[in-house]
């Protein structure tokens, strides 16, 4: 079976960190786009949980998955059937 292709944690963590850091801060003063701002960090941080869950149930049943960074099947490098079993540093 082919690796399931997942978004690379970096998908998430960039978003994040913009909308927390500066985005939030752009519309403090304006009561309704504030709340949107808040909802819309949450979602990606339950995007982000949920995809560390599938991760850690194919690890589990020793499904692979491979983090992309794109759509054009570019790979992250890592691909994994479990955390645990990653014990040699990648080629440099």
């Amino acid at each position: 079976m082919d690796p399931i292709p997942l978004p690379s944690p970096i998908h998430y963590e960039v978003p994040l960190r913009l909308l927390e850091q500066q985005a939030s801060f752009a519309v403090a003063h304006h009561p309704t786009q504030r709340q949107m701002m808040y909802e819309l960090i949450a979602t990606l941080r339950k995007a982000m949980s949920q995809q560390k869950r599938l991760e850690e149930s194919c690890s589990r049943d020793g499904l692979v998955f491979d983090h992309r960074w794109g759509i054009d099947g570019a790979s992250f490098g890592l691909s994994s059937i479990s955390t645990d079993q990653q014990t040699s540093a990648p080629p440099t």
